[in-house]
Formats: C-alpha cells, structure tokens, sequence
C-alpha cells in the first residue's frame, strides 16, 4: 500500500513547541488585519469622524514603532520572552474588547479609539521583538531560516485572505463586533503560547552583579548592531530601501487612480498579486539560501527591487497597465520576503542570546525610523514633480539599497555564520 502521510515529517513539522509558536503567530497576523480594517471603519461609519480625525488614529497606531521599540527592547532582554507573548497577546485582547463594551454602552468616543490605538501598538512592538527575539531559543540554529520561512507564510496567507475576512466581518457583524472576534483570536494566540512546554535558557546577569541603567542598555544594542560591519550593511540596505519604497508607495495609489485610470476592484486584485509573489518566496527562500549562498542571494534580490518599481512607472493608461503591475507586484513580494526572511535568519544566529532584545529593537528602530519620512517626502514630491516621476524616484533609490551588501563582507558569505559569542562581542562593542 502507498505510505499516505497526511502530515509532512521532516524539518519543524514535528517540532511541537514551534507548531504552537506558528499557530499563535497566525492567528494573530490575522486579527491584525482584522484590527487594521475595523478600527478606522468604526471611526469612519460608527463615530463619523473627519478625515484627519481618521488620519490622526493611523498615525497614533503607528507611534508606538518608533516611541517603544529601542526600550522594548531591553526589557526583553532582561525577562523571559514567552511571558512578554502571552502579555501582549491577552493585553491586546482587553484593549480590543472595550470598545464593543462602549459601543454598547453608547459611549465611544473617537478618543477610546485613539488610546486603544496607540496600546495596541506598545504590545503590538513588545510581541514583536520578543518572538523575534524567541525563535532561536526554541529552534536550533540550522532550523531557523526554516521557523522564519513558515513565519512568512502565516504572514503573506494573512495580507491575501486577511482584509477579504476582516471586510466580511465587518459587513457581517458590523466594524464594533468584528473587533470583539478580533479580540477573541487574540486569546487564542495566547492559550497556544501557555502550552509551550520547552523552557528558555535562564536570564544572564552581569558578572559584577550590578544592575545597569535602561539607557547603558540600550547603548549596547546600539553599539553591537553598528559595531560589527555585516549587521550595519544590513541596516542600512533595509532602512534605504523603506525609505525610497515608501516615496513610491505614498503616491502609488493615486497615480494608479487618476493617470492609470484604473478601477478600486481592478487595483485590489493586483495588489492581492504581490502577496501570492511573498507566499512563493517564503516556501523558496531556505532552498535559495542554500543552493546561492547567504550573501549572493540577498544581493540577487535586492537587485530586483529597482526594476520591479520601474515597471510600476512605465506603465501605460488603462487596462494595458494591468501585465506591468502584476509583474511588479510578483517580483516586489518575492524579493522582499526573501530578503527578510534571510536577513532575520541571519541576525538571529549570530546574536548572543542576551542581546537578541536589543538587537531587534535597535534594527526594527532604524529600519522603520526611515518609513513615515519616505511617506512625507513622496507626498511633497507627488506634488512638486508629479506622481509618476515620484515613482521613478522611489525606483532608482531602492535599486540602489543593495551597495550596501555589496560592499560590506557579508557578500561572500554562503553559510549561516555560528553565534558571536559574549567573549567575541565585547572587543566588537569596544570598537563600536
């Protein structure tokens, strides 16, 4: 009889802690997205708020990544990572439910919006960088480009199916109570963390034994991520590349309204595309690594970046822009998650344990830092020299991001480096 295997048994498959990690980081990726729809639409149809009132809560929602994440960072280097997952999971779930209560009550106000908004984001930072931070203490070294691999996919199938959900929702149940279900999925993300059973590594004091100040802290994370010169590439490419994308993306979908002339459903369908390009590239990227190496292949996609948003530019009026967008949007999703999910790999591995905290805070700080400027500049530009030369800006920019790579010695690297150990990092700080 042929061997039927209804469930794979090689890599992570059978790893019962990482499945549980994976289920709870989908099921949160998709009450993201559900968050993300239904809390402007409750500010929009339930409150009738303007349009800067609904402006002011995308940006409230956003502050968090830039206000919190440096010393998020340390407190996470200085307790366990899991509990920090289960805080943000169930705490996200309490901040989500008020508003449904108040709706009830009659008494929400778009200011409730704006703290739920802005708290959400604080746990939102703290998950994040804790189980970034918790991946290599769960898996094995040569196992984590494969965790953050299956990571992606739950990501890329929640930017697909997430707003189709998250809009269905709302049209089933109205924006308040689509909430309440994405408060719900948020406790069950926390009940798969609660049964995690493997136990982290315990937390290193100092060797002195005395307790250092949050700021010499994060003065540490900051000097091992700019102090050792592949991690400062790394930085520099990504935060390049978020700035000069969000040029083009700040004006992208007006360009694609008023001089493509396309329609809202024609423009959905494309940019569901790029997702479909990001969930190929989150099952190829470990094979991609292997067979090219870790550092040719992040150079190899980093290359694609300025073409694909070119294509975006030359694009002709109407309907015979759709085969140029498409393919934008292909190349886009999959370079950047193949790019992603080898970078994160790659710093994960080399970071001492006590530092993995305050390295991915310090990362995400610049990385991110870098997005809102794009976005105000794009929008300035838009209007001075005109939305499709914007693009081209944004194009010859991010093609530009991977020098950074280029000229750094992670372009010979082939194989996923061993972990710096504490002994070898501090000289590193010392340079720094």
């Amino acid at each position: 009889m042929p061997d039927l295997r209804l469930w794979p048994r090689g890599g992570l498959w059978r790893h019962r802690d990482f499945l549980k990690l994976w289920s709870a980081e989908t099921i949160s990726q998709f009450g993201t997205q559900v968050s993300q729809l239904a809390l402007p639409l409750v500010a929009i149809l339930v409150l009738d708020a303007s349009p800067f009132e609904v402006a002011l809560l995308g940006t409230i929602e956003f502050l968090p990544f830039i206000l919190v994440s440096l010393p998020a960072g340390v407190w996470v280097d200085r307790l366990r990572r899991r509990p920090i997952l289960i805080a943000g999971d169930f705490g996200r779930a309490v901040l989500l439910v008020s508003i449904p209560v108040a709706y009830v009550a009659d008494v929400l106000t778009i200011w409730q919006l704006y703290g739920v908004g802005f708290f959400v984001g604080i746990c939102t930072v703290f998950f994040d960088v804790a189980y970034q931070s918790y991946l290599p203490a769960l898996v094995t070294r040569d196992q984590i480009i494969d965790g953050n691999s299956k990571l992606e996919i739950s990501r890329s199938a929640s930017q697909i199916g997430g707003p189709g959900l998250s809009g269905g929702l709302v049209e089933l149940f109205t924006a308040p109570y689509a909430i309440l279900l994405d408060a719900v999925s948020f406790v069950g993300s926390g009940l798969f963390l609660l049964r995690i059973r493997k136990e982290e590594p315990p937390v290193e004091a100092p060797a002195d034994g005395s307790k250092p100040s949050l700021w010499s802290e994060l003065k540490v994370g900051l000097r091992f991520v700019l102090g050792n010169p592949n991690l400062r590439a790394q930085a520099g490419c990504t935060a390049t590349s978020n700035f000069f994308s969000n040029v083009a993306f700040a004006v992208v979908l007006v360009y694609l309204v008023r001089e493509l002339e396309l329609s809202a459903g024609v423009i959905g369908i494309v940019l569901s595309v790029g997702s479909l390009g990001s969930l190929l590239a989150a099952f190829s990227a470990m094979r991609l690594s292997r067979r090219f190496g870790i550092g040719p292949t992040t150079i190899a996609v980093g290359l694609i970046w300025g073409p694909a948003m070119a294509l975006v530019a030359l694009a002709p009026q109407g309907y015979g822009a759709i085969p140029y967008l498409f393919a934008a949007q292909l190349l886009l999703g999959f370079a950047i998650v193949v790019y992603n999910i080898i970078q994160v790999s790659y710093r994960q591995a080399i970071c001492p344990p006590r530092l993995q905290g305050r390295m991915n805070s310090v990362m995400r700080f610049i990385v991110w830092g870098t997005i809102p400027i794009g976005a105000l500049l794009g929008g300035a530009l838009g209007t001075w020299i005109g939305l499709r030369e914007t693009i081209v800006v944004g194009a010859i920019g991010g093609g530009l991001a991977f020098l950074w790579i280029l000229l750094s010695p992670q372009r010979h690297l082939r194989e996923m480096p061993e972990p710096i150990e504490d002994s070898q990092a501090e000289p590193e700080l010392a340079r720094a």
